[in-house]
């Protein structure tokens, strides 16, 4: 449709292929694991929100959030970073063992943050057999220098290609722990509150997510967490067949799921403006 705002991204680029494929979802839940051990940003979570209590709809905040960024117009996606900005500004934690006082949005806390969710979504979906090439992973990281700004961040601190992503991680790994909070965060994941007589889907479906989620951390994660995952090659099949599984649930079927983000896309800008894998080849 000529004219209308493609807004951040835009349909050519990478980010808009990738975050419309389902394992988007456990890729989700691994960055909550990941960015739970950073105890400054996790603490900002636990002191700030009733986690446990409001986790389902956090969760679902964030893939709003995500998907306005992504489909939404520029305008729409600027206000979703303003409203971040806005709430981090106006939020604090405390270190138990200090006493320190902090804000939420202080650039080391957000840049964790921002890492550890993008590189879950690129891992998850390469690994689960979404292809990428390695250009186009360094295209999609470059381009979520613009979802680095929105929360704050100095796109020019932001790592912005694999080496860049790979450097930060090790950089930042004498700083993680799994605290106290992170094994809450942990011990929900594996055992989310549900209704009684939603308990065997929890168990069937939940925790097959919440596991392969977990298994797909990089080793020291699960040296941290103290929990075996089995062996990367395992782990690899099970992405890939959960991946085969997923993207057999035909896309309008599942676009269909509130609030619609991708398909209200299509109807601003024109059925050519479909994601799908193949047109990163062109």
């Amino acid at each position: 449709m000529t004219g209308a705002d493609p807004g951040l991204f835009g349909p050519a680029s990478v980010t808009w292929q990738v975050h419309s494929d389902p394992v988007m979802w456990i890729a989700g839940v691994r960055a909550l694991y990941l960015q739970a051990l950073y105890p400054r940003a996790v603490r900002g979570v636990m002191q700030n929100s009733d986690f446990r209590r409001d986790a389902w709809g956090r969760l679902m905040r964030t893939a709003s959030f995500v998907g306005t960024t992504t489909y939404g117009t520029t305008d729409a996606a600027e206000r979703a970073g303003a409203r971040v900005r806005r709430i981090h500004r106006m939020l604090t934690a405390t270190d138990p063992d200090t006493g320190e006082r902090y804000g939420v949005d202080e650039p080391a806390l957000l840049m964790w943050v921002h890492c550890a969710e993008i590189d879950s979504y690129l891992h998850v979906a390469r690994r689960s057999g979404f292809r990428l090439t390695d250009a186009e992973a360094d295209r999609y990281l470059a381009e979520h220098l613009e979802s680095a700004r929105l929360v704050g961040l100095d796109p020019g601190a932001v790592p912005g290609n694999r080496a860049e992503m790979a450097a930060y991680f090790d950089k930042v790994r004498p700083d993680l722990a799994a605290g106290p909070e992170a094994r809450e965060v942990d011990d929900f994941l594996l055992r989310p509150p549900t209704h009684p007589l939603l308990v065997p889907a929890r168990e069937v479906l939940w925790r097959r997510v919440a596991h392969l989620a977990y298994a797909s951390l990089p080793p020291y994660a699960h040296e941290l967490y103290g929990r075996p995952a089995p062996a990367p090659a395992t782990v690899t099949r099970q992405l890939r067949l959960a991946g085969l599984l997923l993207r057999r649930v035909p896309a309008r079927v599942r676009w269909q799921l509130p609030p619609k983000h991708i398909l209200r896309a299509m109807a601003r800008l024109g059925p050519g403006a479909r994601p799908a894998p193949y047109k990163l080849g062109r």
